[in-house]
């Protein structure tokens, strides 16, 4: 059971396929039910009144239990740090000079974002349409 030090809300564009399969697992890995999903792309669907509908669907944001909204290689982490299986990757995370790193890498992914997202959507057609493990081949 989780405990509202713990709980997590998690701002994310499920309109994009590539954030919506990150948010699918890390609801799946989400054993305890601390994560809480707000989709920022839904129509009609305000993120909070701190957080306006475009800095939400720019970048991954995430309000911690005490409050605080936290954004980018630090909203990752939140959430890595809930997660019994990612717990490892927060604390790495937070060695000396680690979020510097994940931030100037989390920015400089945000601009090819949208093509990594269509390569993503492509990939996943793919192996749709290879089916099982080892496809048709004969």
């Amino acid at each position: 059971m989780s405990s509202p030090r713990d709980e997590l809300t998690v701002y994310a564009d499920r309109s994009c396929p590539l954030c919506r399969a990150e948010v699918e697992h890390y609801a799946a890995q989400d054993e305890a039910g601390v994560l809480r999903f707000v989709d920022v792309s839904a129509p009609g669907t305000p993120a909070a009144p701190d957080l306006a509908s475009e800095q939400a669907m720019a970048r991954f944001h995430v309000r911690r239990a005490d409050g605080a909204l936290v954004s980018g290689a630090e909203a990752f982490v939140a959430v890595w740090a809930v997660l019994p299986r990612w717990r490892w990757a927060a604390r790495v995370a937070r060695l000396p000079g680690m979020m510097a790193v994940l931030e100037g890498g989390y920015r400089a992914f945000l601009p090819i974002r949208p093509t990594v997202s269509r390569l993503f959507t492509r990939v996943q057609a793919w192996r749709t349409r290879a089916g099982p493990k080892g496809g048709d081949r004969a």
